[in-house]
């Protein structure tokens, strides 16, 4: 618990609340219900263990601060979540209500550890650890199995290895959620690609196949799509926008925006990961993946 003065409310307050939940309590000295609330919110910010950071404002001292927010009667308490405030209740409420409130906007305990875990991934694929990111990444998947994200890194990184059909069982449990993911539909086109491939007629010179019966039609597009997944299906992953952009080219709707989709779903796949940076500043963009955006929207735009 942390009591704001108008002086340390951007630091505590604001820039805080845009990693961590902040519960601003507003209260006086001479307020009875205050008195009963607050022990409660600070054994509660205990019981959290890190879930949110409890600050309290004096509404007497700090009027200005208590006039920003309305604040009519108290005590009065403020949730804020990236830099806004969300939600909040009048009166001493009984600890139930006060963790149902808290529950209905904090992330679970599991979550918050999965997305420890993502990083620690991060971090071990940022030394070269492949095999710490994995496990890293498994353990925030058990963790927390409705963390799509987590998920999604998971299986790409699983893929990036070449290790197929681990990938399709960890992949399992949201397959049925890829038509409406455009990350998760990212994977299936591309685990798509690897079946294809396998189930195809073509042998080792694959590409070579694909070449030939494109120089004698350049609107084979059946070829080039199909050249796209190979590429695809090897990692290659600007050939096979390239081949794609063919497509786009001649023919922007066939097969029903094939070439379109699959292309979108290579950017997903190549989309380095979100790096954290400083509050106020803007990732910079890997230059290649801009390059390509740019290209199919100038394509389809067109």
């Amino acid at each position: 618990m942390i009591n704001v003065t108008l002086e340390t409310f951007e630091t505590e307050v604001v820039a805080a609340s845009m990693t961590t939940p902040v519960l601003v309590d507003f209260w006086a000295p001479w307020c009875g219900p205050c008195k009963t609330l607050g022990p409660v919110l600070e054994k509660l910010e205990v019981a959290y263990a890190g879930r949110f950071k409890l600050v309290k404002i004096d509404s007497d001292q700090e009027q200005q601060l208590a006039a920003m927010f309305g604040i009519r009667s108290i005590p009065t308490c403020v949730l804020m979540m990236n830099g806004q405030p969300v939600d909040g209740f009048m009166g001493a409420q009984p600890e139930g209500q006060l963790r149902a409130f808290l529950d209905k906007h904090l992330p679970s305990a599991a979550e918050i550890q999965a997305e420890e875990q993502e990083d620690e991934a991060q971090e071990a694929l940022a030394s070269g650890d492949t095999e710490g990111a994995l496990e890293a990444l498994q353990q925030a998947v058990l963790t927390d199995p409705a963390n799509d994200e987590a998920r999604f890194d998971y299986v790409k990184l699983l893929l990036q290895q070449g290790r197929e059909d681990d990938a399709k069982v960890a992949f399992a449990p949201v397959i049925a959620k890829a038509a409406g993911s455009r990350r998760l539909g990212a994977l299936k086109a591309w685990m798509d690609a690897l079946d294809f491939v396998t189930a195809s007629a073509y042998g080792a010179d694959a590409e070579a196949q694909f070449d030939a019966r494109i120089a004698a039609n350049k609107r084979d597009f059946e070829a080039r799509f199909g050249r796209a997944r190979w590429l695809m299906a090897r990692q290659r992953w600007t050939d096979a926008m390239d081949e794609l952009l063919e497509i786009l080219m001649r023919d922007k709707s066939w097969n029903e925006d094939a070439a379109r989709k699959a292309y979108v779903s290579i950017l997903e796949i190549i989309e380095p990961p979100k790096a954290k940076v400083a509050e106020g500043q803007i990732p910079p963009e890997d230059p290649v993946l801009a390059s390509y955006r740019r290209r199919l929207s100038s394509v389809v735009l067109s």
